[in-house]
């Protein structure tokens, strides 16, 4: 109970909060290249019941019909506003809808497409059991993901086989170790890793002009 109040409360201020950074960066999508400016797709939630994830379009107009549902490194259908949505995750944003809507939460495992979570359905009626999360523990270890991807000979593969276990093995460390004060460290940490990440870049800037 306390957690779905907070998730509410978190998520509906933050949409507030977050609305002029939304409304630039739908602009951006829309003016960028043709197709909506949100991406929806299916993915596993609670109990198994599906449900349609919101982002920012980051990739040109029927980009899952161009290539696989793992995006890797410098993925051609990554368009110049979507790149920078990405490196900065603002295209996850509209998820907040998504745990206004009670089919997110704050903090929980990622949510999956069908197919992989068929893949490994015994791990998965576990991890089900709570609702799928905006951020976990698997992203903060994997928070560039595509890029470690990227380096592998067959990406799919590599996603099965290595990044997926790992990410199942957060999801299940998680469910075991849940409380709202795991839930504000985890949301802490991902803040702290967002601006961090940002610090290196800017350092570069200042150097050059210096």
């Amino acid at each position: 109970m306390l957690k779905r109040l907070f998730d509410v409360v978190a998520a509906g201020m933050g949409l507030i909060l977050i609305s002029p950074f939304m409304m630039v960066a739908a602009i951006a999508v829309r003016w960028s290249s043709p197709g909506p400016v949100f991406f929806r797709q299916e993915r596993m939630g609670r109990g198994g019941k599906p449900f349609f994830i919101m982002k920012f379009r980051t990739m040109v107009q029927d980009s899952p019909k161009l290539g696989g549902q793992i995006t890797v490194g410098d993925d051609p259908r990554i368009t110049k506003v979507g790149r920078l949505l990405r490196k900065t995750k603002l295209d996850e944003l509209p998820q907040l809808l998504n745990v206004l809507k009670g089919d997110m939460s704050m903090v929980g495992p990622r949510p999956e497409v069908r197919k992989y979570v068929e893949m490994f359905a015994d791990d998965y009626r576990e991890i089900l059991r709570v609702r799928p999360g905006v951020t976990d523990l698997a992203s903060l270890k994997y928070r560039d993901e595509s890029t470690v991807l990227a380096q592998a000979a067959d990406p799919d593969q590599e996603y099965i086989r290595r990044v997926l276990p790992e990410k199942i093995q957060y999801a299940r460390e998680y469910i075991r170790r849940r409380s709202f004060w795991l839930d504000m460290k985890i949301i802490f940490a991902t803040i702290f890793q967002l601006l961090a990440d940002r610090m290196p870049s800017r350092l570069s800037e200042k150097s050059k002009t210096t």
